[in-house]
Parts: structure tokens; C-alpha cells; sequence
């Protein structure tokens, strides 16, 4: 019977988490010294207890609050294994007009996966706009750089953006010399 009841303990402490074998432990020495309260030494024995029920309450503290995380954690990982969809900030300066005509130039990306040499799949890609003059006439180059990703050990590939005059502004080269007027420094801007 001693046997049978040592290995349904030796089961259960098995099962038990580091942090929960040590509640159980502090809660067997509380006890123990509560027993012991009125002997000899019971100044000494009081304050092993205080200190013992001090560090049994911050154990169960932090228990609860890992068991509360690991909840938060599987309810997540239940609503994370739909695709979540992605909201992108909206940008700083105000989009060009629409009524200006609009010239696509695409970047390709690379065949292969520059990582392993892996097949890439195309992920989506990047348009940057710059406002460019054609003589009396407006138009939107749209610099389009794929990005593809690789199958085989998830990298993403894509080529470099295209060089701009003034960094992250919208004019592109051409249309310089017509923003120095301050009735377009306003369209181009």
C-alpha cells in the first residue's frame, strides 16, 4: 500500500510544474511549522513562517498570472490560425490627384530565391509615385517593385526602390525646375 501510494505521488509530482511542485512544497513546511508553533523555539519558527507565506503568496501570484497568459496565449493562437487582415498607416502627405495620367514601370524581381536558389511566389509589391512634367503635361510614374517569397525557407526578395532627388519626396528629376513657382510648389509637394 506504501509502495502503491509512493508512486501515485512520485505520478502526480511528475505532472506538476516546477512552480507548482514549490507551492505545494512551501504549503507542507507552513503547516509543519503552524504544528510546531508553541515549542521551544517558536520566535524563530513565526518568523520562518511569515517569510514562508510571504514567498507562497507571490508563487501562487505569479502562477495565476502565467496560467492567465497561457490562456490569453491558446484563445489567440485559436483567432490567430485565421489570417488576420493587414491596415496600413495612413501616409503623411495626401496622394496625387487621380486625374493625372499614370505610367507603370515594373521592376522585375529576381527568379530565384537569392537565399537558397528556392522557387519565389510573389507576394505583392511596393508602388512609390513621383510627379514628373512632359512639357504642358502632367503625369504619375508609378515605380512598381514585386516582392516574391520563397517556398523553401520563407525569405522575401525585392528589388531596391528607385533613387529619388530629395528623399521620400514625390517630384521626380523633370519636375524640378517647374516647382520653383509657388502656384505648383503646392501640387508637387
Amino acid at each position: 500500500m506504501i509502495m502503491a501510494e509512493r508512486a501515485a505521488r512520485l505520478e502526480a509530482e511528475a505532472e506538476m510544474s516546477g512552480a507548482r511542485l514549490m507551492i505545494e512544497h512551501l504549503k507542507l513546511i507552513i503547516a509543519k511549522l503552524k504544528r510546531e508553533r508553541f515549542g521551544q523555539s517558536s520566535e524563530r519558527g513565526e518568523r520562518v513562517l511569515e517569510q514562508l507565506e510571504l514567498q507562497l503568496a507571490d508563487l501562487e501570484e505569479t502562477a495565476a498570472e502565467d496560467d492567465a497568459v497561457a490562456e490569453m496565449a491558446t484563445a489567440a493562437a485559436g483567432a490567430a490560425s485565421a489570417v488576420r487582415s493587414f491596415h496600413r498607416r495612413k501616409p503623411a502627405r495626401r496622394p496625387l490627384p487621380e486625374h493625372l495620367p499614370r505610367e507603370r514601370i515594373v521592376y522585375p524581381g529576381p527568379a530565384d530565391c537569392p537565399c537558397c536558389g528556392g522557387k519565389l511566389v510573389k507576394l505583392g509589391e511596393d508602388v512609390t509615385e513621383t510627379l514628373e512634367v512632359v512639357p504642358r503635361q502632367w503625369k504619375v510614374l508609378q515605380h512598381v517593385r514585386e516582392k516574391f517569397s520563397c517556398r523553401a525557407c520563407e525569405a522575401i526578395a525585392q528589388p531596391p526602390a528607385p533613387a529619388h532627388p530629395i528623399a521620400r519626396a514625390a517630384p521626380g528629376p523633370a519636375c524640378w525646375p517647374c516647382c520653383s513657382t509657388a502656384s505648383m510648389a503646392s501640387t508637387c509637394h
